[in-house]
């Protein structure tokens, strides 16, 4: 055995028997509660008492033993995923089904285990139980004699106690009345006091009463003689020797329950079953001859066609009787055949009450055999429950296990109790009805077991709260749309899209992926571009064509033909991604109203460039916003934002198409809200603890490089305009032609205190890298592009730039 095998079988022997002992120790207290009124008063041993639940305990075993498994299971591996042990395993290369050999191993002994202990164990457990319980009932109650009551605790006597002295036992104004001789109340003792005894064998009752006076009459009367004589005895101290009868626990020679089925064992059960069906068959061969000779059919053979002795081959006809009889004949065989019909139906009813008790005991007799298999095999399934639940919630202890294992065995036990019953009263077979709630939790193992294979989320809470979500979701969203319908604007909802560049396509995408209804695409016109001034189309129209969707192109957007369009459509809903400034008359035309994607944190960085600014200044975060237009550039109230981080390594064509995915989910969240009405627009608020930077566009003045800037500051705007438009400066050669270029990709070098190059100096090796002086640092360029040329790494530029040493940047 490995030491690995070794550990794993500690760690689940210690939570098995620790479970096993508290599930035992609980259900024998609930089973002590359930028969403490027959166990007080009586004057028992702490060691009868200790015998009986020591026996009650064992019957226990059937529920004790799945539970403990299961728990002990879920615990083990719990516990092993909690403290990262199941991972560190795993990593090295060990299966999950090769972790749980050793602990399925162990389970299969204990399901052995369990089987032994249901068929030798208790079987005499519960013929235990039931002949201590049978003696403890015949044990009479202890002698405790109320005050100002009449007491009727001990056979052939009823006394009256009016005080007691709880100190010295002495008791005051007694009356006793002796009914040993069934004649009434005519012997009856009063006394001032006295105490009781009971003799050390409790066979005896010694009453020891003071100062008394006891009345006797003959109570015999005769025809001639009615008078009854009184006896009247007066006494200073009398003694009353009183016998008692099962007043201490006796034990019964034999056990006296041996015959009940859940004190048998599988051979005794399968031994009985066959006797009584025995039993059962001679029962229908003893009563079918009766039933035949009561009922007048012994004689059906004569109808039999197939009787070859017989020598019948024609047709009888029974309608040729009524014509070969007399009326009151007729009428004295219609009688004859209702009384033997009659009879006939009482014997079928007693045959069937005498075939019923034998079906019954033989019925029981099954379930009770099957039980003694489910027990081991709904160990075995526990273990297959529990081992996989533990490897995917991954929490040991006594919390979250004890939750999950009490849920499973209560499903379990409840389903088990339901098939039982069924089967005992004939609905199920025997087996179908132990077996269902086994055949039930299998497929719950089975899913289990492949899905902590799999490392599945199972018991992700996320993933059940954003199911659960999806539906409440969908549930509203079909509300408000049947709402909408008597809603100005209402029924499905109909979207005009508004965009031009890359930027605006992915929203549009996500839209019609969704299922919503696009009228049409407001775009800006098509402009020439290129040498050849060819025609160039927006993304978005280029989208749109290849979709069929409507396409407008106004060059004015407030032209009565365009505003006339618009409305023509019937949309409810207008859409901005990357467009125009819109005029009034068009962001207030649909009825749910006109909202804009923006590429910023708004109120931060309301303008044309809010990506590219947002990584020039140096920002950590940035996200997207969506708001309602109105008269203001980017002012309106917001509906809704996402955030994202902006990476060190990331440039404005980095954050552009992350901050486009973004925005494409954001804008159609925000589309479903509109719908479902499920908004609340607020107020941009101004209180910021820091300055509110604009994003104005961008322009060739504000891309230049100002090299006695610091080279963090420089190496930002290349970021931020890199791919596009790119930052740019001019290289002056050594006789002083000016050459422009566009930096794309640079990174800051640290130089000494004492470095005397100014600013726009520039170091090289001449092969592969190339540096230029800003302020105290140096900015390294790693890729650049010569007006007129193509994009180039700093190395093919060196190859091909003479003496860039000489050279400077301004």
């Amino acid at each position: 055995m490995k030491k690995l095998d070794l550990y794993l079988i500690k760690k689940f022997a210690g939570p098995f028997v620790a479970v096993l002992f508290i599930v035992i120790f609980t259900l024998s207290m609930q089973f002590l509660w359930r028969y403490i009124s027959e166990l007080v008063g009586k004057g028992l041993g702490i060691g009868v008492i200790l015998e009986f639940l020591g026996w009650a305990a064992c019957t226990l075993i059937p529920n004790a033993v799945p539970l403990a498994t299961l728990l002990a299971s879920i615990m083990t591996l719990g516990g092993l995923g909690e403290r990262n042990e199941l991972l560190a395993m795993k990593a090295a290369g060990v299966s999950l089904q090769r972790i749980i050999t050793p602990l399925a191993i162990i389970s299969i002994l204990i399901s052995i285990g369990a089987f032994f202990a249901a068929d030798r164990l208790v079987p005499v457990a519960y013929n235990k139980v039931y002949t201590l319980r049978a003696d403890i009932l015949r044990t009479r109650d202890e002698i405790k004699i109320p005050t100002r009551i009449f007491y009727d605790g001990i056979d052939g006597y009823i006394l009256r106690v009016e005080d007691r002295d709880d100190r010295t036992g002495m008791m005051y104004n007694l009356i006793v009345y002796d009914h040993t001789s069934n004649s009434g109340n005519n012997n009856m003792t009063a006394a001032d006091s006295g105490r009781i005894e009971i003799t050390p064998d409790k066979q005896n009752l010694i009453f020891t009463l003071y100062s008394g006076c006891t009345y006797s009459e003959t109570n015999r009367m005769s025809y001639r003689d009615t008078t009854l004589d009184l006896s009247r005895l007066r006494f200073d101290e009398q003694q009353l020797i009183i016998p008692l009868d099962n007043y201490q626990f006796s034990r019964s020679e034999t056990d006296n329950y041996g015959d009940e089925i859940r004190t048998l064992g599988l051979k005794r059960l399968n031994h009985d079953r066959d006797s009584l069906s025995c039993q059962l068959d001679s029962l229908a061969k003893r009563q079918f001859p009766r039933f035949q000779s009561s009922t007048g059919m012994a004689y059906l053979y004569q109808l039999d066609t197939l009787r070859l002795e017989s020598d019948y081959r024609g047709n009888f006809n029974i309608d040729s009787l009524k014509a070969t009889l007399t009326p009151s004949q007729r009428e004295q065989a219609a009688r004859m055949a209702k009384e033997k019909a009659l009879t006939g139906e009482e014997q079928v009813k007693h045959l069937s009450r005498e075939t019923n008790r034998y079906v019954d005991l033989i019925r029981s007799i099954d379930i009770e055999a099957i039980l003694k298999f489910t027990l081991s095999l709904s160990c075995l399934l526990f273990f297959f429950v529990g081992a996989p639940l533990g490897a995917i919630i991954r929490k040991g202890g006594l919390g979250t296990p004890v939750v999950i294992s009490i849920f499973f065995y209560l499903i379990y036990y409840i389903i088990d109790i339901i098939g039982r019953k069924l089967a005992r009263g004939g609905t199920l077979t025997p087996w179908e009805g132990t077996l269902i709630s086994t055949l039930i939790l299998l497929p719950i193992g089975i899913l289990l077991t492949r899905k902590s294979t799999q490392d599945s989320s199972l018991f992700n809470p996320d993933s059940y709260k954003e199911f659960f979500r999806s539906i409440g979701k969908w549930i509203v969203k079909r509300y408000h749309r049947f709402i909408n319908l008597f809603r100005k604007g209402g029924g499905r909802i109909r979207i005009v899209y508004m965009g031009t560049p890359e930027f605006a396509v992915a929203p549009l995408e996500k839209i019609l992926q969704a299922g919503y209804e696009v009228a049409a695409v407001v775009t800006a016109v098509d402009k020439p571009s290129g040498r050849g001034l060819t025609m160039n189309e927006s993304a978005v129209k280029q989208y749109a064509v290849a979709h069929g969707i409507p396409v407008l192109q106004p060059e004015k957007l407030k032209d009565s033909a365009f505003l006339e369009q618009l409305a023509a459509l019937k949309a409810n809903l207008f859409v901005v991604v990357a467009f125009r400034m819109l005029p009034k008359e068009v962001w207030q035309m649909p009825a749910l109203g006109t909202f804009n994607l923006h590429a910023s944190l708004l109120p931060q960085y309301r303008g044309a460039a809010p990506i590219n600014w947002a990584i020039i200044r140096g920002e950590k975060f940035t996200g997207v916003t969506t708001f309602l237009l109105d008269e203001q550039i980017d002012t309106g109230k917001i509906l809704f934002q996402e955030s994202c981080a902006i990476e060190s390594y990331e440039n404005a064509g980095d954050l552009h198409d992350k901050l486009m995915k973004m925005g494409a989910d954001l804008v159609l969240k925000t589309v479903d809200a509109l719908e479902n009405h499920r908004t609340k627009p607020y107020e941009q608020s101004l209180d910021f603890q820091r300055k509110l930077y604009p994003a104005p566009k961008l322009t060739r003045d504000n891309c230049h490089i100002d090299w006695n800037r610091s080279a963090h500051s420089i190496h930002l705007l290349v970021r931020g305009l890199s791919p596009y438009p790119a930052a740019w400066t001019t290289i002056v050669k050594e006789d002083g032609t000016p050459v422009s270029a566009k930096i794309y990709d640079s990174y800051v070098v640290k130089c000494e205190a004492d470095d005397p190059r100014p600013s726009g100096h520039i170091s090289t090796d001449g092969k592969s890298w190339l540096e230029v002086r800003c302020g105290k640092d140096a900015l390294r360029i790693l890729s650049l592009q010569i007006a007129g040329k193509k994009r180039m790494d700093i190395a093919d530029f060196l190859r091909g730039f003479r003496n860039p040493e000489t050279c400077r940047f301004e």
